[in-house]
């Protein structure tokens, strides 16, 4: 993971909240050795594809708000937003990680980085009942946007401001013709800071279809 100190130069942070990144990485270094929190082939260019990659999504929405982020796994890019939420006043994430391990890892880093988050163990669908109210979703690296949408619908009715962020790599445009048919929806596409041929999707206005 040598590309992770130029990762962290490059967010312009305080010496606190790189204190608190660099104490997550440690950990999750720590923890990656027994239980698998990303893909290992993702490990080569760490700073660059996980740290970086998750913190364009705080960087595009860096308000003091309350968010919601599916499968958080690994906690990319939850963790990273809730930890550089410290840059702020407030604001809060809602981990939602239904696997205990990665749930399990995800309490003890909010432990030891003081970052403003918890974690739910609970299956995405179960936690609308739990979380009824949100500013802001995000999911990586979790299910085409179909699904996604399909997820994020019960917050995006209750908050008609309820905004969703979802990384997609190069193929994105087929999963938003396809989501098309089915949705109503306002897009924003960024362009990955990371990756040429990826983006992040912003999601407003949500409403299903009716066929």
């Amino acid at each position: 993971m040598t590309d992770t100190v130029l990762a962290l130069e490059s967010l312009h942070v305080s010496r606190e909240t790189k204190n608190r990144l660099e104490r997550f990485i440690a950990l999750f270094e720590k923890w990656a050795r027994s239980i698998n929190l990303v893909a290992p082939s993702t490990l080569g260019d760490f700073g660059a594809r996980h740290i970086q990659d998750s913190a364009q999504i705080f960087q595009l929405n860096p308000n003091p708000q309350i968010w919601v982020d599916l499968g958080s796994g690994g906690g990319f890019p939850g963790m990273i937003t809730a930890i550089l939420l410290n840059e702020s006043d407030g604001g809060w994430v809602h981990l939602i990680e239904s696997n205990n391990k990665k749930a399990a890892f995800l309490r003890t880093a909010i432990a030891e980085t003081g970052a403003r988050a918890s974690v739910h163990p609970i299956r995405i669908e179960s936690a609308p009942a739990l979380i009824p109210q949100c500013d802001a979703i995000s999911a990586r690296a979790l299910a085409d946007l179909s699904l996604l949408l399909q997820f994020s619908e019960p917050w995006m009715i209750n908050n008609p401001n309820c905004r969703a962020y979802f990384h997609k790599g190069r193929d994105y445009q087929v999963e938003v013709d396809k989501a098309v048919g089915r949705w109503s929806f306002d897009l924003v596409q960024h362009q990955s800071v990371v990756e040429r041929d990826s983006v992040v999707l912003e999601i407003t206005n949500l409403s299903r279809i009716i066929q």
